[in-house]
């Protein structure tokens, strides 16, 4: 088995310049450019050649900066059965997601909002996983309701929540990050509850 570069040699110094790729990719993320490699690099007055050393191409960046972007699940291994305890997870995941990158994701929300829109492979945060995300969190529900239907709830509490309802609480509605945030958790707390069998284990919840 091959021995990963950052590993050999000066790794403090390697973690530094690993560091440092990360940094400048989020913040060209927060100005609204989907960072290449060699922009990264360029960010960091760093040599594309050693760029590519830690980043072998753009994916490997952007999931550097964002581990959630190659996730298929938020929840843990030893899985809860509730899917009230399960969305707990994922909410509180999300929330964090959003309050610590929040600068990106307003700017990939604006860029999305153009007309022509991007492609969507140019907007790496916005790709519809946390409503992936989500369904993984309503999957025990499948016994009780269709796969359409988990899917509509899905949509549903996703449109509560995200950079788009922060965006309005907090600049339109005038709520603090931390009060906007509990307010979205409360309304997908409410609308798992109206599915059926959604809110058997959530008496307490708030």
């Amino acid at each position: 088995m091959s021995i990963p570069y950052e590993n050999i040699g000066r790794t403090q110094q390697k973690a530094r310049t690993r560091a440092a790729l990360v940094g400048a990719s989020r913040e060209l993320l927060s100005e609204g450019v989907t960072p290449t490699v060699e922009q990264a690099a360029e960010r960091a007055a760093i040599s594309r050649t050693t760029a590519y050393r830690y980043f072998p191409n753009q994916r490997a960046l952007l999931i550097a900066g964002y581990p959630e972007l190659g996730a298929r699940s938020l929840i843990p291994g030893d899985l809860p059965a509730d899917p009230a305890a399960r969305l707990e997870i994922v909410l509180e995941a999300l929330s964090r997601q959003i309050l610590e990158h929040e600068a990106e994701l307003r700017a990939t929300l604006r860029l999305s909002l153009e007309s022509p829109a991007p492609d969507k492979h140019e907007l790496p945060l916005r790709r519809g996983r946390a409503i992936v995300w989500i369904e993984d969190a309503l999957a025990p529900l499948a016994e009780f309701m269709s796969s359409s239907a988990v899917h509509r709830l899905a949509l549903a509490i996703r449109a509560t929540f995200g950079i788009e309802a922060l965006v309005w609480l907090t600049d339109v509605a005038g709520l603090s990050r931390e009060e906007a945030v509990d307010l979205m958790r409360s309304s997908a707390r409410t609308l798992l509850r109206s599915a059926p069998n959604g809110g058997a284990d959530t008496a307490g919840s708030s």
